[in-house]
């Protein structure tokens, strides 16, 4: 039986199911099963798309590393200021609060690092396409004059993506002390303390 002409469609459904489910359940104890009655679907019409769940995961995580990291580097290309490009990655990097389905998942990717060799070729993945952003961001200031950094691009980029995936993980856990708008003034604060000034976000009035 050939398979229906919405393919693309269908499995962009399941993956975005995924997301949801894990944000729901949780990556460690996820299922095929739960992805299914996330999306309406029974768990033979997920194999009939994916051998299993980590083939599930491994289209999941790739899609999510094209919905951040690409979106966010096309964002970037687009200003030629490097303290604009800064203020775009940081922003860009953050989740857009607790319910941020897509950013649960690949925070919780980062937790199994070490438990499988899947896991760890993932987060791999997403940790050098952070750091090469940030870093491709830093030299470009330094080379224009814009940047002074007292650390070097790689130390800059791996402290710039560690302040993103720390202050995340509070947002995505729910830490209600910790919002979007206070992570992102703070790593603003840090970045122009290092010698890398970025614009300043603007803030809508209540």
């Amino acid at each position: 039986m050939a398979r229906p002409r919405n393919q693309r469609a269908r499995r962009d459904a399941l993956i975005q199911a995924t997301y949801d489910a894990g944000h729901r359940h949780g990556l460690r104890s996820l299922s095929l099963t739960d992805v299914a009655a996330q999306a309406g679907l029974t768990r033979g019409a997920i194999l009939y798309y994916y051998e299993d769940l980590d083939a599930l995961l491994v289209e999941a995580h790739a899609a999510g590393i094209e919905r951040f990291c690409d979106a966010r580097d096309a964002r970037i290309a687009e200003l030629d200021d490097p303290s604009a490009q800064l203020s775009a990655a940081i922003e860009g990097g953050l989740p857009s609060g607790p319910d941020d389905a897509l950013m649960s998942l690949l925070y919780e990717f980062d937790v199994l690092a070490g438990k499988s060799a899947l896991h760890d070729e993932l987060v791999q993945k997403l940790y050098l396409r952070q750091l090469d952003t940030y870093r491709r961001i830093v030299r470009a200031g330094r080379e224009s004059g814009t940047f002074a950094p007292r650390l070097d691009d790689d130390r800059l980029a791996m402290t710039f993506v560690a302040l993103e995936d720390a202050y995340g993980l509070h947002i995505v856990g729910g830490n209600a002390l910790m919002t979007v708008a206070t992570a992102s003034a703070a790593m603003r604060e840090v970045a122009a303390d290092l010698g890398c000034p970025s614009v300043v976000a603007e803030v809508a009035a209540d």
